[in-house]
C-alpha cells in the first residue's frame, strides 16, 4: 500500500508539473466560443459540463436564439446559400495516469494513458433552423474509432416548437449525456448489455423528436434501429432485422427540481428466435442551494429471451428451455458540487454506480471485466472526482473509484482540454 500511494502521489506531481508550463492565455477556445467571441465559461461550467445556458443553445441549433441573424458568413449573394466563413473545428484531448490497487495477470499496476482520446469535432448552421453536430474519434484508447455522434437537427419546424434530430445519437441523451460527464467513470446502467441482445442505451441510428409544449415540459421520442453503431451488411443495411425499438422520456421542471420517466420498447429477431427488451424508470436533477447539484437515475429492465437460443449451461438447465426471462436493476447517483462558485476554479464530483441482474447476463464493456465468467450479475462502484480550472478549456482531474465487487481501487490523475 505504501509502494502505491508513493506512486499515486508521484504521478499526480508529474501531472501538475507537466502542467505548470501552460500559457496564461489561450490562444484558441472551441468552435462555438470562437465564433460567437465569448468565453467557453457561458456553456460550459467546467468543460466539458453543460449549465442551462449551454443547453438551450444546443437546443437551438447552436445558436444564441432560433432564427437568429447569421453571422461569421461569406457573402454569396444567393438568399438561398449560408456558408461559414472557416470550418468550425475543434479538438478534445483527454490524458490520464492510470493506477490499479489490485493487479491481475496481464494488467499494470501504473498504466500511462496518454492520449486517451482525442476527438475531432464539428458542428454549426448549414441554413436557417438546419444545424448539424458529429465527431470523429482520431484516437480512443489507441485506436481510431471513428464517428459517434453525427447528427442534422431542424429546430422549430414550421413553427411548431418541435424539432427533429436524424442521425447517429446516444439514446440517453435526454436524460442525461454521457459525453459531458466529469467521470472517466462511466455512467453504467446506459452501457448495460444484456446476453445476446444488440440493443443498449448508448449509441444507436434513428430519429429524436423534441417538443416543449409549455416552460418546464419536455417531451421527447426516438425511433431507433436497436442495433447499434455497427457497419452496413451484405445487403447495405445498417439493421440486421425488421424491428425498431422506440424510446419515449418525458420531463416537468417543479420548481428549482426536475423530474423525469424515461421508456424504452424493443425487439430483436435472429434466425428463429427473438427477444423483447423493455426498459423503464425515473431521473431527476436536484439543485443543492447555490453551490451544486444532485442527478439521479433508475431504471429496469426485462428481455424476454435474451441469448437468443444460446443460453450458456450455467444460466439455463439443459434439461429445461433454451430461454430465460432476466430482469436487470441500475441506478446512478451524481453530485457535483462548486465551492466557488459555478464560474469558480474548482469542483468536487461524486458517482455512484450499481448493475444488478438475477443471471449472470451482464456485459458492461468497461475493460476491466476480464476475468472469468465473461457475463456476471453484478456491478457496482464509488467514485471521488476533484477537478481544478487551470484555464478555462484546461482542465487537471484527480479520481479515485472503489469497486465494491471486486475489492479494489482505480486512482487516476489527468488532463482534459480542448480548442
Amino acid at each position: 500500500m505504501h509502494r502505491l500511494l508513493t506512486r499515486v502521489a508521484l504521478t499526480s506531481a508529474a501531472v501538475v508539473l507537466a502542467l505548470s508550463v501552460v500559457p496564461n492565455t489561450a490562444s484558441a477556445i472551441p468552435a462555438f466560443a470562437r465564433k460567437y467571441r465569448v468565453s467557453c465559461s457561458m456553456c460550459h461550467q467546467p468543460v466539458p459540463r453543460l449549465n442551462t445556458f449551454g443547453e438551450n443553445f444546443a437546443a437551438n441549433g447552436f445558436e444564441m436564439a432560433v432564427g437568429e441573424p447569421a453571422r461569421d458568413t461569406i457573402a454569396t449573394g444567393d438568399p438561398l446559400l449560408r456558408l461559414p466563413n472557416s470550418l468550425p473545428l475543434a479538438v478534445r484531448f483527454e490524458a490520464y495516469q492510470r493506477i490499479l490497487s489490485d493487479r491481475k495477470p496481464g494488467e499494470a499496476t501504473l498504466d500511462q494513458q496518454t492520449p486517451w482520446i482525442i476527438k475531432l469535432l464539428s458542428g454549426g448552421q448549414v441554413a436557417d433552423k438546419i444545424s448539424y453536430y458529429m465527431y470523429f474519434l482520431a484516437t480512443e484508447r489507441g485506436e481510431v474509432a471513428g464517428l459517434e455522434d453525427a447528427y442534422v437537427q431542424f429546430t422549430d419546424i414550421k413553427g411548431s416548437g418541435v424539432s427533429v434530430i436524424a442521425g447517429q445519437f446516444q439514446v440517453s441523451d435526454p436524460a442525461f449525456k454521457r459525453e459531458l460527464r466529469l467521470f472517466y467513470e462511466d455512467y453504467q446502467l446506459y452501457r448495460v448489455k444484456v446476453g445476446n441482445v444488440n440493443a443498449d442505451l448508448t449509441y444507436d441510428r434513428g430519429m429524436m423528436a423534441v417538443w416543449s409544449p409549455r416552460d418546464g415540459t419536455d417531451i421527447t421520442a426516438e425511433l431507433v434501429t436497436g442495433d447499434g453503431l455497427n457497419k452496413a451488411n451484405d445487403a447495405r443495411q445498417y439493421d440486421t432485422d425488421n424491428n425498431k425499438n422506440f424510446a419515449l422520456r418525458l420531463s416537468q421542471d417543479v420548481g428549482p427540481f426536475r423530474v423525469g420517466l424515461f421508456g424504452y420498447s424493443g425487439k430483436q429477431t435472429t434466425g428463429a428466435f427473438s427477444s423483447t427488451m423493455r426498459v423503464f424508470g425515473p431521473d431527476a436533477s436536484l439543485p443543492l442551494g447555490s453551490f451544486g447539484q444532485l442527478n439521479v437515475q433508475a431504471l429496469r429492465r426485462w428481455d424476454s429471451n435474451p441469448f437468443l437460443g444460446d443460453c450458456p449451461a450455467d444460466v439455463c438447465a439443459a434439461s429445461v428451455s433454451l430461454e430465460r426471462r432476466t430482469k436487470v436493476d441500475a441506478a446512478m447517483a451524481e453530485v457535483i458540487l462548486w465551492p466557488q462558485g459555478p464560474a469558480g476554479r474548482w469542483y468536487v464530483s461524486g458517482l455512484l454506480n450499481h448493475v444488478d441482474a438475477d443471471v449472470p447476463v451482464l456485459s458492461l464493456r468497461i475493460g476491466e471485466q476480464g476475468d472469468s465468467p465473461a457475463k456476471v450479475s453484478k456491478y457496482s462502484t464509488g467514485t471521488f472526482g476533484l477537478h481544478y480550472v487551470l484555464r478555462r478549456n484546461v482542465r487537471l482531474t484527480g479520481e479515485g473509484t472503489w469497486d465494491f465487487e471486486r475489492d479494489r481501487a482505480r486512482l487516476l490523475a489527468g488532463l482534459n482540454l480542448a480548442f
